[in-house]
């Protein structure tokens, strides 16, 4: 079987003045489809930038991307964006709603973008908040919710689209501990129905949920390995 997303020789660098700057170096590596990735690594160390090259907001200076049989490697930014509507759901630290409209209004809007008539548009944002616990708050604003229920509207809309895979960026990284359990209560929940998470942190406890880990350094892959420890996180959140 195909890997949902393969990386081969991946570059990226930038050129500042006269200084060049290798983001990534050298990156190849394979991911199924059902897979829960945490990808980790120090400032600096290149898992920004190829967080970026696998959510299609970047493209790579060398190497090959194929995503879901689709090279991406060399594609406009308007195929790009087609690409990223379609086949990625996008989860952020700092949540990206937009202010002035509601959750249903928040959730429904990546299907705008596909074309998707307003009755239809509607339902599903009901059921994707429904789906999340948030049924009940489907008519406000996100100056009206907790942080933890703003991050459950962005994960909401992060699935609006049925993507293939769901990019977390740092997803607790402005909730508190509590919150924090919550939501990726709330992931491992999403990856259980058979969705491909790549999860992006620097916190040793939230890599902890993912079943494989991929560390990075000085924009190459320094580990990549099976997390042992996986069973025993998804029993402490049983004990809690």
């Amino acid at each position: 079987m195909q890997p949902l997303i393969t990386l081969k020789d991946i570059g990226r660098k930038y050129v500042i003045g006269t200084e060049v700057i290798h983001a990534l170096k050298s990156v190849s590596l394979s991911i199924n489809k059902g897979e829960f990735v945490a990808l980790m690594g120090p400032s600096g160390s290149g898992k920004s930038t190829l967080m970026n090259i696998l959510g299609c907001l970047d493209t790579p200076t060398k190497g090959e991307y194929i995503l879901n049989g689709i090279n991406v490697s060399h594609m406009t930014d308007d195929d790009l964006a087609e690409v990223r509507n379609a086949e990625i759901g996008f989860v952020f630290q700092t949540f990206n709603l937009l202010p002035r409209n509601t959750s249903l209004e928040n959730v429904a809007l990546p299907l705008v973008y596909a074309g998707i008539s307003k009755t239809d548009r509607l339902a599903r944002a009901h059921k994707a908040l429904d789906n999340v616990g948030l049924g009940h708050r489907v008519d406000h604003r996100p100056n009206e919710l907790s942080g933890g229920q703003r991050q459950r509207v962005a994960v909401a809309r992060a699935l609006i689209n049925n993507p293939s895979i769901i990019l977390a960026d740092e997803p607790t990284g402005n909730l508190d501990t509590k919150t924090s359990i919550e939501i990726m209560g709330l992931i491992e929940d999403i990856h259980a129905k058979g969705n491909t998470i790549i999860l992006v942190t620097h916190e040793e406890d939230i890599a902890q949920h993912a079943h494989r880990i991929v560390r990075m350094r000085d924009g190459l892959i320094e580990k990549d390995y099976e997390n042992p420890d996986i069973h025993t996180v998804s029993k402490e959140r049983e004990v809690l």
